[in-house]
Order: C-alpha cells, then sequence, then structure tokens
C-alpha cells in the first residue's frame, strides 16, 4: 500500500508546538494514479509575503493545510525550524490550548520567508 507522509505542526500537552510525522494511506484509485480518501475542508486562501517577510510567535487559529507554491517559507517552534519549498507542506493544527491565555515563551510558531523569492503559500482549512 501506498502511503503520502503528512508533516504536522501541533500543540503537545505541554503547551509547546512541535513537529510530527504521520502517514495517510493511498488505497484508492489504481496503480497509476494512488488516491487518500476524500477529506473535507472548509475553505482556502492565497497568501502572498515579500522578501523579508517574518511572524512574530503566534498560534494557529484553525486546522489548515499549508502547502508552499513559490519561495521558502521557515517554521519555527521553540528550540528548531523546519524549512518547506514549493510542493512541499505542512498541517498546521498549533492551537492555543482551550482555558490558556497565550505566552509566546511557550505557545505557538514563527514563521518568515526565506531566500530571494517572494513566499506565495495555499492554507486549506480542515
Amino acid at each position: 500500500m501506498s502511503t503520502f507522509t503528512q508533516v504536522i505542526l501541533y500543540t503537545d500537552t505541554d503547551g509547546f508546538a512541535k513537529f510530527r510525522e504521520e502517514t495517510i494511506p493511498l488505497n484508492e484509485g489504481n496503480p497509476q494514479s494512488m488516491l487518500s480518501e476524500v477529506f473535507t475542508s472548509g475553505g482556502y486562501q492565497l497568501r502572498t509575503s515579500p522578501v523579508g517577510f517574518r511572524s512574530q510567535f503566534h498560534c494557529s487559529g484553525h486546522t489548515q493545510w499549508c502547502f508552499i507554491l513559490q519561495g521558502q517559507m521557515e517554521i519555527g517552534v521553540h528550540g528548531s525550524s523546519r524549512v518547506f519549498g514549493p510542493g512541499q507542506h505542512f498541517y498546521s493544527a498549533d492551537l492555543l490550548p482551550e482555558g490558556a491565555t497565550f505566552d509566546p515563551a511557550v505557545h505557538g510558531h514563527w514563521s518568515r520567508q526565506v531566500g530571494d523569492q517572494p513566499l506565495v503559500t495555499l492554507f486549506v482549512r480542515g
């Protein structure tokens, strides 16, 4: 069986954002075009960020896939970061824990544009 590796940015039980990977089975379709199940979505947004863009620490407002269409995007969590380029993705699920007050020393992630091309992303809400 074929699988798709889903990179997930999530909030762990300690309140810190972290990365993990999970596999999604591709058990539909045919040998030339393996497909996952059909997932529902809540809409999509396109975003462009100029060269030099960098955000402050923040949590995702809702779960969403982020697909990099152009440029490079670095996502930083407390203690590490990952760079994603065109064709790469991650699933953003680092929501503020219920009842918590946002604390940038604990919660969330930051993002920034990397390189000499503007960043273009597609967000698909979960």
